[in-house]
């Protein structure tokens, strides 16, 4: 049981209440995130935007993130996530985002960072947090693993304002 509309459902009731706006920073979902939130009537009320930052030059250019960043760590780390989800913030009025970056396979895995290999950034008025998770199955579920854990993350990390 897909259990995603539920979680946009409380995330939005949530930023709703608080006044908040989200924005995600997306790579290896593509945008599943922001389509996720946006099946919703009324996302506008709480969904600010959506950055589709697949390609590394994607990442420096919409949000900011330093190539010498991408190039020391590779795209899939815990300093590029967490630079994607400060630069959604900071190339928005939104004042919460969310961004992933990994490895959805089949191919483009390593012995370091093997398919299913995520790192997840949540920028908060409260700071950014970073996790990094390694999903089972394939493409599809590692994405679909991808999307929930992202919209759960920052439901739990919501400021109390």
């Amino acid at each position: 049981m897909d259990t995603t509309p539920a979680l946009v459902e409380a995330l939005a009731r949530e930023l709703r209440m608080r006044g908040l706006m989200m924005a995600t920073a997306e790579s290896c979902t593509g945008g599943l995130i922001a389509g996720a939130c946006t099946e919703v009537s009324g996302s506008s009320e709480w969904f600010e935007r959506g950055f589709v930052t697949y390609s590394n030059a994607a990442k420096s250019e919409l949000l900011g993130v330093p190539m010498a960043l991408i190039d020391q760590h590779g795209a899939v780390s815990e300093p590029v996530a967490r630079a994607m989800a400060s630069g959604a913030v900071s190339h928005s009025p939104a004042r919460l985002a969310v961004a992933v970056t990994g490895v959805a396979g089949p191919t483009g895995g390593s012995a370091e960072k093997p398919v299913g290999t995520v790192w997840f950034g949540w920028a908060t008025p409260d700071g950014v947090f970073t996790e990094h998770q390694r999903f089972g199955g394939d493409r599809t579920a590692v994405r679909q693993a991808t999307v929930r854990h992202a919209l759960a993350g920052l439901l739990q990390r919501l400021p109390l304002i």
